[in-house]
């Protein structure tokens, strides 16, 4: 599987393997094929995700009094 150059471009992909996957005409070995890619996508995207999570926190954390990041929700 290439990888995606950015999280919009995997996500745009996983759209395109999940109308794939829902497609009547899609074999069963085929199926297997997307599944194996929109899992390697989705793990891919989650860690883009992570990523930016961390990049909010770390600038929360710039921001906030005495340098810490509060938790509450």
């Amino acid at each position: 599987m290439k990888q995606p150059k950015s999280f919009e471009e995997g996500m745009d992909r996983l759209q395109g393997l999940l109308s794939q996957l829902q497609d009547e005409s899609t074999t069963l070995a085929d199926s297997v094929k997307l599944y194996a890619e929109a899992a390697g996508l989705i793990h891919y995207c989650n860690t883009a995700l992570d990523k930016a999570k961390l990049q909010v926190e770390e600038i929360d954390a710039s921001l906030a009094p005495g340098g810490e990041v509060s938790h509450e929700a």
